[in-house]
């Protein structure tokens, strides 16, 4: 079989690489991206490595990258990506790459602490020109006059507790603010700076309680918001002027200013220096402004060059990094000239690899051939399945349950059908399925634009990574819509129905009861696809029919879908020659679930075949017996009741032997599947003991799972120790129970088919009919209004509602049906995934390579 069916064939091999040739080979294997190499170093700390120093010089530039990249993202400048991958440098390109990146990040920092210098000055320049502004108008309120001076000089800082506790002291008066020619040495003098707006109230009751309310505050807001140099935020701000007397007040208010963060500025006492002072502060803010814009004109020329080449520096950087750290896990030979790697590789891509060899060897100028040899392994190849963009989504669904056992049967293939068949069958409209089949033909359609607007929005990621199989969940929704001629709780009615009617319009529109009769008012022939449309429109036996359908279809199709599975695993006994597993599991299981369900299903096509509303009795609609009642009889042992009078006990002649004949057969089954293999093992292993050599057939295969260590179709694992005949016997008894007690839970889990199918449509006929029924009765120009609006709710209820919350809920039970139900027949998931050193893989990633422990 080919590899979609089961995973590629690995060989384990050796690589002899000159040290000179050796950076050139391993970056045409990342080129191609085949090749898993081993650490040959495991107990060498990751520090003492050979090419550690150039990993650090790699993280080095891979920091100085993330910086410029972070400024011109800082901007909003576009980096220019070409979606081409540059070829990895030579090791001799790194130190000119290490100069360019050093260049640049010197001549960036430089230019921001440059701007971030000249913005400081703008900051202190902007406020100082506030302070000076508003303490004038300070100044000019206080030589408004003496009775205006001493009552703004009354306003005191009063707090909340100095309010409670003193109110009835009146104002505070600072009376040495007023001047007296007695005392001269006691003139008031005062500060003035600029302080957060948020800080401000703690501010004053500060200066109250520690001045004891022995100084005079004004403040005034500034407008408008100031730039932080620091972090570019914008800050609120407000001026504040403090009048004291002392130098003991000066040193308390000064402290408690530069606790606060408050900045102060030098503030003239004369207006005509306060206004000479405004004018220079003016012309120097005019010069900074014209600095400061040429500052960040040099800076976005600067950036604008970096981003045009980032994206492939980004690359260049990765592919060295990643080669020198794999270039780590090689071993030196003895004389310090070759490298010697271990190394997974596909047998079918084994010559691709040696000519990429040969092209790194030319490259490097080496006359030394690499040597590739194939080593015999008895560990476990990891399991390499090829994909491509149609088939990824579906083996991601079935390495999410475990990656399969190294030549395992790959469900992947059978899941791109069964997958959305089954869904369909639970999610059956043909309305919803369009909606869905758009929605992922769309995704389809603009693929490689969509890919290459990476997103960090993992709903959006999954939604894309899983575009095909949208799309297939939708159309196959599309043909199950049709079957059960389904879309949007309405029928389609394009053969005409097969049913006629026999009753005046009157007689069916007074009679909610009535119901037609098989025999008078049907044609006798079926509707050519699907459901017949008069069914949409049935009263009470509407959901009766449907639900026995469903129901049915949902244990036909469960039961194929599980009998399925068992014959895969018989695909897995052959191919690893497991003789004992495929007579003593293989068979009894698949007797077991012929004998008791695939029965039952039989029973359901004789049941539909052979009684009809239109026979006479004996197989008349009233003489048609009961499937679940006869596989409950028929599991016990019960003969059936006395039928209906003129009806016939049993389906067919000898249906009651046949019944019994079938149990005891699925009965007999079971110890055939507890106790054969693991007596036979015992067997084997008490031959081996009396001949004193190994048995290299019966019990090998039976213990490893039927995979021949070192067998024609490899794999296997290494020797272990004999496991314990205790551990065998639990073993297969919990294999057995589960088997067993699992295909009658399995079989009713497939009526979730049923269940979810039913809730879709009541839930599709709900929306219709209490919601946008109500606009369809609607007449005139406000019934237009009217629809309109209840179309658009209608609408959103449908998509949110039926299309992502019921088909996300489908998608949950499809999943598990195989999973469980499916996968659990002979898929055993317990392999490791090839992860082979590629280029590609690591920059998706954004990553180099493997962190260094």
């Amino acid at each position: 079989m080919g590899s979609l069916f089961r995973s590629e064939e690995m060989a384990l091999c050796q690589l002899f690489l000159q040290s000179e040739a050796a950076y050139a080979c391993v970056s045409e294997l990342g080129e191609l991206g085949l090749v898993q190499f081993r650490d040959l170093n495991p107990d060498v700390n990751a520090f003492q490595r050979k090419f550690v120093n150039e990993v650090r010089r790699c993280d080095e530039m891979e920091r100085k990258l993330r910086y410029l990249e972070k400024e011109i993202k800082k901007d909003g400048i576009p980096m220019l990506d070409t979606g081409e991958s540059p070829e990895a440098p030579q090791p001799r390109e790194m130190i000119d790459l290490e100069a360019t990146f050093e260049k640049l990040e010197n001549e960036l920092r430089e230019v921001n602490q440059n701007a971030e210098a000249l913005k400081r000055n703008f900051l202190e320049l902007t406020e100082l020109k506030h302070i000076l502004r508003k303490t004038q108008v300070f100044f000019d309120e206080q030589e408004g006059g003496a009775n205006q001076t001493t009552e703004s000089m009354t306003r005191a800082l009063i707090t909340d507790e100095a309010r409670t506790a003193g109110a009835s002291m009146g104002p505070v008066q600072l009376g040495y603010m007023e001047k007296s020619s007695e005392r001269e040495d006691f003139l008031p003098c005062f500060v003035a700076g600029v302080i957060l707006r948020e800080r401000l109230p703690p501010f004053e009751r500060m200066l109250w309680r520690a001045c004891r309310g022995n100084v005079f505050l004004r403040q005034a807001m500034i407008e408008t918001p100031l730039e932080d140099p620091t972090n570019g935020d914008q800050v609120h701000k407000s001026v504040f002027i403090i009048f004291f007397q002392g130098d003991q007040l000066k040193t308390r208010v000064k402290k408690i200013c530069e606790g606060f963060r408050a900045t102060l500025y030098p503030c003239p006492e004369a207006p005509a220096d306060r206004r000479e002072m405004a004018m220079g502060v003016m012309t120097r803010i005019e010069d900074l402004n014209t600095v400061l814009g040429q500052t960040q004109d040099h800076r976005h020329r600067v950036l604008v060059a970096a981003a045009k080449n980032l994206k492939n520096w980004f690359v260049k950087v990765r592919k060295i990094k990643a080669i020198y750290h794999t270039l780590n896990l090689f071993n030196l030979d003895v004389t310090q000239k070759c490298l010697i790697a271990e190394c997974w590789v596909p047998l079918l891509d084994f010559e691709t690899i040696q000519l990429a060899l040969r092209r790194g060897t030319e490259r490097s100028g080496s006359s030394v051939p690499p040597i590739l040899n194939r080593m015999q392994t008895f560990e476990n190849p990891p399991t390499y399945n090829r994909t491509n963009k149609f088939t990824k989504a579906f083996q991601a669904l079935i390495d999410a349950y475990g990656v399969a056992s190294y030549r395992e049967m790959n469900p992947a293939p059978y899941t791109i059908i069964t997958f959305p068949f089954l869904f369909a069958v639970m999610f059956g409209d043909l309305g919803h399925g369009a909606i869905m089949a758009l929605f992922g033909l769309w995704m389809i359609r603009k693929e490689k634009g969509l890919a290459a607007q990476k997103t960090d929005n993992e709903i959006w990621n999954i939604f894309f990574g899983g575009r095909y199989i949208i799309f297939l969940m939708g159309v196959f929704s599309m043909y199950t819509g049709l079957i059960y001629n389904d879309i949007f709780s309405k029928s389609l009615n394009i053969f005409g129905s097969h049913w006629q009617m026999s009753y005046n319009k009157s007689t069916v529109m007074e009679n909610k009861y009535l119901q037609l009769s098989p025999k008078d008012d049907y044609e006798g022939t079926p509707y050519p696809f699907g459901m017949d449309p008069i069914w949409q429109v049935a009263g009470s036996n509407k959901i009766i029919f449907h639900n026995a359908y469903k129901m049915k279809i949902s244990i036909i199709f469960g039961v194929i879908h599980m009998v399925f599975g068992v014959v895969m695993s018989w695909h897995n006994h052959t191919y690893f020659r497991n003789r004992i597993s495929m007579i003593y599991e293989f068979i009894p299981q698949l007797v077991f679930l012929l004998l008791l369900f695939f029965y039952m299903v039989l029973l359901m096509f004789i049941k539909w075949i052979k009684f009809a509303a239109t026979n006479p009795k004996p197989y008349s609609e009233a003489c048609a017996p009961s499937i679940l009642i006869t596989f409950i009889d028929m599991v016990l042992f019960n003969k059936p009741k006395d039928p209906v009078k003129g009806c016939e006990v049993y389906m067919f002649w000898g249906q009651h032997f046949v019944q019994v004949l079938f149990v005891l057969l699925a009965l007999c089954c079971i110890p055939i599947m507890l106790l054969a293999k693991p007596m036979l093992i015992m067997q084997a292993r008490k031959l081996a003991n009396e001949e004193v050599q190994p048995i290299a057939g019966a019990s090998s295969d039976a213990e490893t799972g039927g995979v021949s260590n070192g067998g024609p179709h490899g794999g296997g694992g290494p020797h272990e120790e004999e496991e314990e005949m205790s551990e065998i016997f639990i073993h297969q008894s919990i294999h057995t129970i589960e088997y067993v007690l699992g295909s009658v839970s399995h079989t009713a889990s497939y009526l979730r088919l049923w269940a979810l199918s039913l809730a879709h449509a009541q839930l599709a006929e709900v929306l219709w009919t209490m919601v946008l029924s109500i606009g369809l009765k609607q007449e005139g120009w406000f019934g237009g209004v009217i629809l309109t609006c209840v179309f658009a709710f209608w609408a959103i209820l449908t998509v949110g509602i039926l299309v992502l919350m019921e088909g996300l809920s489908a998608f949950l039970h499809t999943l598990r049906l195989h999973w469980v139900e499916f996968q659990s027949k002979f898929y055993k998931g317990q392999g490791y995934a090839f992860q082979p050193f590629s280029f590609d893989a690591i920059i998706e990633n954004g990553s180099a390579a493997t962190e260094v422990e």
